[in-house]
Order: structure tokens, then sequence, then C-alpha cells
């Protein structure tokens, strides 16, 4: 293992900020099997959509943006209904629907298969960044599906309401990457069914406590947890646990998660997302998007300390491009190609790479 020398890590990397929900979550469009039609195209990816956005904001109404080139017509059904209709490209706002735990869009064009799209935030209220991880577009014309693989903060503070709501989305198994320290600290509050398991990153790491002093020292500390999560030896552990558990099609109704739901979760994302085929730019705004889910709660935690302080501690809180451009970077240095640290460090060969992408890519 190549050790990552720096003492900020251990206390202070994965902080939590103060809990609060944040409104008006963005998605990003994901595909469904389901849509009430259905058709093929003659080109090599089915489905025409190259963009798709569901965005549910305060007042109930959900804002819906598309792009579907040589496409004339796209109709938008939910709840067994027709919403919206547009062409190929669509920006609309659908207004008057019932409640339900997660509203789903069914993007039907006149040729070519459809996309089934939901606001990606999960709203609970013990959580702030509780979300799915697939509906993105991958660089050959695939889409990963939605509904199957979770990312999450901690479940510490989930309510019984949340954990009726989890289990009635079909959450069937959780991957808890915290230390044994936060585990203690903050135990889950897992749902009812649902399978618990420990995939602790930094499991008998070498990290000190020490808090950083400067700005400079705590952007370093995270770029070097980036690299550990890449080459550190429980970190490689916890992260071929997750993925024996994502290619194991009996426990879709996956949830991975951390403290934050940024660092140790963000670099599963990342991975999985990267492995399935999604352009470097989608993984980076995917794993940014933290930034905007945590806003509240790291504007509130940032609030609580003297200003000097929170100046220090403000990169901790972030989620930043060069955090995770140092992950890949450690990828490219220790294992020559993102392929081989799948190979490599997560145990994961090509043939289980196609099965993978047979599972949770459609196109």
């Amino acid at each position: 293992m190549r050790h990552v020398k720096h003492s900020a890590l251990a206390v202070v990397v994965f902080a939590t900020a103060a809990s609060a929900v944040l409104a008006m979550p963005a998605a990003t469009a994901a595909p469904g099997p389901h849509a009430p039609h259905s058709h093929h195209a003659a080109h090599s990816s089915r489905i025409p959509f190259t963009a798709a956005t569901v965005t549910a904001t305060d007042d109930g109404s959900y804002h819906l943006v598309w792009k579907a080139p040589g496409v004339r017509s796209v109709t938008i059904w939910a709840n067994g209904h027709v919403v919206a209709r547009g062409g190929a490209r669509g920006d609309v706002t659908v207004k008057g629907l019932r409640a339900v735990d997660r509203q789903w869009f069914d993007f039907v064009p006149e040729r070519g298969d459809s996309l089934r799209l939901a606001d990606r935030l999960i709203k609970l209220d013990g959580t702030v960044n509780f979300r799915d991880a697939g509906g993105y577009r991958t660089a050959d014309g695939h889409w990963v599906k939605m509904g199957k693989i979770y990312r999450s903060d901690a479940l510490n503070k989930l309510t019984a309401a949340d954990g009726a709501k989890l289990e009635r989305l079909g959450i069937r198994v959780a991957y808890d990457l915290r230390t044994e320290s936060e585990r203690s600290s903050a135990p889950d509050v897992v749902p009812s069914g649902v399978t618990y398991r420990v995939a602790d990153v930094l499991a008998g790491s070498d990290f000190l406590s020490t808090p950083p002093t400067s700005e400079e020292a705590a952007t370093q500390a995270m770029v070097d947890a980036e690299k550990f999560m890449v080459s550190g030896d429980t970190a490689r552990t916890a992260y071929t646990s997750v993925f024996d558990g994502i290619t194991d099609d009996d426990r879709h109704g996956l949830l991975y998660h951390c403290t934050a739901g940024k660092d140790r979760t963000g670099w599963s994302s990342a991975a999985l997302l990267t492995a399935l085929g999604v352009p470097r730019k989608t993984v980076t705004d995917d794993y940014l998007a933290s930034n905007t889910y945590r806003a509240k709660a790291n504007a509130d935690a940032l609030a609580a300390l003297p200003p000097e302080q929170a100046k220090i501690y403000k990169p901790i809180l972030d989620v930043r491009t060069e955090y995770l451009n140092a992950g890949f970077t450690e990828v490219e240095e220790t294992y020559g190609s993102f392929d081989a640290y799948l190979n490599k460090g997560l145990g994961i060969d090509a043939r289980e790479l196609r099965a993978l992408k047979n599972d949770l890519l459609v196109d």
C-alpha cells in the first residue's frame, strides 16, 4: 500500500455538517423499461435522448427539460396519463400531480425507446444527500438505470417514516463506508428488511487525528484522502465489497453511504459510473453535486465556527474537482488504466464488467 502522509484525516476529513433538508433538487434523465410505449430506431442506441432532466420544486411542480435530436415529437406520461407534449427539444413545467413517494415520468419519443425519469434526490427527514446513483448517459449512448443503486449521507437520523419510504422504494442492502468510531457514535437506523453491511474504507489506516492548521493543509488532506481511496488496502477491500454487492442481481435496491455522502461515497459513485462508460465530465458533475445538496448544512456548520477556523474547515466540507482528479491520477499512476484498477484493485475482470454493464445499462 502506498501510505498517504497527512495527519488531519481521521477526525476531520469526513466530518459531518449540520443536518438540513435542501430544496429544489436537480435530477438527470434515467431510462425505464416500462414506459407506456416503446419503439426501436435504426441507430446503434435506440434511445434518442441525448439529455433530459427532472427538477422538483418547492411548490410540488416539476420542471422537465430534454433533447432528442431527429425526433419530431415527445410525449410525457406520469401516473398513467399524458402530462406534457413537445418536440425534439422541450422545456415544460408539470403541476397538479398527486403526492407520491417518488414521481416518475416516462419520456416517450415518436420513434426509439423511452426514458423513465425521476428527481434525483430522495427527500427524507433524516438525510440531505440521499440520491439515485443512476440516470446518466454513457459515451456510447446507453443510459444507467435509475431505481437500482443509491448513495447517501449517514442514516443515523432516519425517522420511522423515512424507513417505511425506503422499504417502499425497494432498498434491500446498505453498505456503511464509515469508520468504527463513526458507526459507534452515530449508528445507522436500518429499516426493516434491509441487510446492513460494513465496508470500512479507512479501517486499520495509519491516519492521525491532528486537525489542519491552514486552508492549504486541509486541501492537501482531501487530496491525499482521495488517493488513499484508490490505493489504500482497506479502501480497496471496502470498494470490492460494494462492487460485489452491485454485481449481485438479487441485491438491487443497493445503497452505499458514509457520513456526509460526498467523499468515500463520492469515489464509489465515480468508480461505478466510470466503469459503466459515463464520460468524465458527467462523473465530475455528479461528484460536485454534493456541494448543492449539502449547501445549507455546510453553511450552517461553518457559521458556527470562528471566521478563521471556518476558512480552514471549508475545504473539508467541500467537494472539489481537484479532489476527484487526484483519485483518477492515482488510478493512472498506480494501475496504468481504469480497467486495470477495476481488475487488479477491485477484482472485476472483463467478463464481470460486461455483466455489470448488461445489468445496469439500457440502450
